[in-house]
């Protein structure tokens, strides 16, 4: 059974940082792109980060770029967010998935976590 479990959300200020971290289980981790999304209250789910499966290539929405950094540990089936200076229309849950395909970066999954919140607020 697939499972990932996103962990450090939390309340911070404006221009502080968080670092998000999922575990992955139920698949063989290193075979996978995986993807970071969130979704504020009553918007869509939005795509934020993907990193290839051995790490070595990262893409960004814009909104993010320079702040955030995707990174993942192969041998500890974890992948991770790095969040800089962040801001308050960063604030949503934000979830790990599973690219759907083994080798493939096209951003769609198969499997989401049940997220972690962050709020921005000063």
């Amino acid at each position: 059974e697939v499972q990932l479990v996103e962990s450090g959300g939390g309340l911070v200020q404006p221009g502080e940082s968080l670092r998000l971290s999922c575990l992955a289980s139920g698949f063989t981790f290193s075979f996978y792109a995986m993807f970071w999304v969130r979704q504020a209250p009553g918007k869509r789910v939005e795509w934020v980060s993907t990193i290839d499966e051995n790490g070595s290539r990262t893409w960004y929405v814009d909104s993010v770029k320079g702040r955030f950094t995707i990174s993942r540990d192969n041998t500890k089936n974890t992948l991770y967010l790095q969040m800089n200076n962040l801001k308050t229309e960063d604030a949503a849950m934000y979830y790990c998935a599973k690219a759907l395909q083994r080798s493939s970066v096209t951003y769609d999954y198969d499997y989401r976590g049940q997220g972690t919140q962050v709020t921005v607020s000063s």
